[in-house]
């Protein structure tokens, strides 16, 4: 008995032993396991983040009362000049204004016109104000003593020379020369018309009258500058003598009237040929810059001798209607009158084939078309959808459209003129710019857009055009207006001369070009030369800016026997020369 509860005894008693054991075992801290790889140095950057988090955010508190300091101080000197502004400038700035409220009050303040919607641009100068130097007419207007010396080439008129190449009148021209040389002209300008010189057979080139012309003009010892004139005259109420494109051309036209610009109504425009066919080998066997460099090659070859004597100072380049390098926009024989905006000029078939592989480029062949809704040749801008204020011409469509209508002109220059230098190398090589100023105060700027001029409010259109230019060392001639357009056909018109002319004088001038300038319609008084003058020879121009020379389109021999007339041509041809003096009378 006794033994038995000594063994029970004894068993509890070690229970309790071991259960002790195990509870202190479990209170003992276990010895950790060693880490190893990314597990570590995880571990090791919680440690770092933990250590520097104090740091860290001390300077993150440092660097927001810094910023505070900053904008106080932003705020404080904008404050400061706003309240200059209106103290001493009479700004009317808004309480609180924000920077384009600043803007328009500087634009303005600088003379320009801010409307509602933010639409900026130059207004035409108050009466007697010279928009260009910001001085007045009146001041020093009859005195250009000391100022550069702009030669003046006459042109002479384009019937002196019949569709047989033949010299109409050479007594007659001997007269007319000695006469402009007793004026101190320094050239002439002679049309060479593609319609007249390979007018009856294709590669048949006539240059018998041209050649007996320049033998006078060689005589008087005038400078000779011609045109390549790839286009038609007398065709769009100009009133000279009509000389069609070449009679062969005419015969391919009647087969595939696409040859010539066409506009949305399918009418065909045959002052020029449609750029659409440059690469198109459309005209018996050759394309049109084909035809073009042929013309200008045979021209070089002819008067080779001429060159050398150094007799012919520059080349002028045809590219468009009227000579001009623009779209046939504006054509008096579809019913155009000023100040219509006109009509978009690329619905001959090969310019809709460019159309639609441009649109597939850009992954919207629904877009090869024209616009529908861009009105006709007399509409205003208000009166369409696509010319309006915020219309078509802004969407994504119209600047497709616009852009490529635009280039297709940009791309016909670039072709011609690089086949110019090769045709006339070492020759100043020109290109005529048209003025077109009409709807120039509206944002969309509509009848330079169907030009072909892609010049709206927000882009610089005339940029990619002297860039060409440039590349191809050709001088922009501006054919710059001497007559002011009637006052209520100017306010009707939002027309803008002045700031047109600013705009693509300074365009040319800061890409380096020399500028030449010519006269839209012949001038009559001293106010049309006056006008002339001011844009020729912009006085107070910072950079000291004028133009290389200006072909002066003359008036009828009729009228050039006035004695008034003569006298005032002879007074404007000493201003530029810089010879004229305040006190010489006309």
């Amino acid at each position: 008995m006794s033994n038995g509860v000594v063994e029970m005894k004894n068993s509890s008693g070690m229970k309790q032993d071991l259960e002790q054991q195990q509870s202190s075992d479990l209170q003992q801290p276990q010895p950790q396991r060693r880490l190893r790889g990314f597990a570590a140095a995880a571990a090791a950057s919680a440690a770092g983040e933990l250590a520097a988090a104090p740091k860290g955010r001390k300077e993150r508190e440092k660097e927001k009362e810094r910023t505070k300091l900053r904008e106080r101080h932003r705020r404080s000197i904008t404050s400061r000049m706003l309240a200059g502004l209106r103290q001493y400038g009479n700004f009317p700035l808004p309480a609180r204004p924000d920077m384009n409220d600043v803007l328009a009050a500087l634009a303005r303040e600088a003379g320009w016109t801010v409307e509602a919607d933010g639409t900026t641009y130059r207004p035409s100068p108050p009466p007697g104000q010279l928009l260009m130097m910001g001085v007045h007419l009146g001041e020093h207007e009859n005195d250009f003593t000391g100022t550069a010396y702009i030669p003046v080439y006459v042109i002479l008129p384009a019937g002196i020379i019949n569709s047989f190449c033949q010299l109409v009148d050479p007594e007659g021209i001997q007269q007319e020369l000695r006469h402009l040389k007793s004026l101190n002209v320094d050239g002439v300008v002679v049309d060479c018309w593609w319609g007249i010189v390979e007018g009856w057979s294709p590669r048949k080139y006539l240059w018998s009258g041209y050649r007996e012309l320049f033998n006078i003009i060689r005589e008087f010892q005038l400078k000779l500058q011609v045109v390549m004139a790839f286009h038609e005259c007398g065709g769009n109420g100009s009133g000279d003598m009509p000389i069609p494109l070449p009679k062969w051309v005419m015969e391919i036209g009647k087969d595939n009237q696409d040859i010539f610009f066409t506009d949305r109504e399918g009418r065909r425009n045959t002052e020029c040929l449609s750029w659409g066919i440059d690469k198109e080998r459309v005209l018996k066997g050759r394309t049109g810059i084909e035809v073009y460099f042929d013309f200008m090659r045979s021209f070089r070859m002819e008067f080779d001798d001429l060159f050398a004597e150094g007799l012919i100072s520059g080349v002028e380049i045809g590219l468009g209607a009227s000579g001009e390098l623009k779209y046939p926009s504006f054509a008096e024989r579809m019913g155009w009158r000023y100040p219509g905006i006109g009509e978009f000029q690329c619905y001959d078939k090969y310019l809709q084939q460019s159309l639609r592989r441009a649109a597939k480029l850009r992954g919207h062949s629904f877009w090869a078309r024209g616009p529908d809704n861009a009105g006709q040749y007399n509409s205003r801008p208000h009166e369409t959808g696509f010319f309006c204020e915020r219309g078509d011409y802004d969407s994504y469509y119209g600047r497709f459209f616009l852009h490529w209508y635009a280039q297709t002109l940009i791309d016909h220059a670039d072709h011609v003129l690089s086949l110019a230098n090769l045709a006339f190398e070492d020759t100043q090589i020109i290109v005529k710019i048209p003025a077109v100023y009409w709807w120039y105060r509206t944002s969309g700027h509509a009848a330079e857009l169907t030009a072909g001029f892609y010049n709206p409010t927000n882009q610089e259109g005339y940029s990619p055009i002297f860039d060409i230019l440039k590349k191809h060392s050709a001088a922009p001639k501006f054919v710059c207006s001497g007559l002011q357009v009637h006052a209520q056909e100017h306010i009707e018109a939002l027309a803008d001369l002045e700031a047109l002319s600013w705009q693509v004088l300074n365009s040319a001038w800061d890409r380096g070009l020399t500028v030449a300038g010519q006269n839209a319609l012949p001038c009559y008084d001293r106010e049309g030369y006056s006008r002339i003058l001011e844009t020729s020879k912009p006085r107070n121009h910072p950079d000291r800016r004028h133009m290389s020379f200006f072909a002066y389109q003359q008036l009828s021999p009729a009228s050039m026997q006035r004695d008034q007339c003569i006298s005032e041509l002879d007074y404007f041809i000493k201003c530029m020369h810089g010879e004229a003096t305040a006190d010489h009378e006309a």
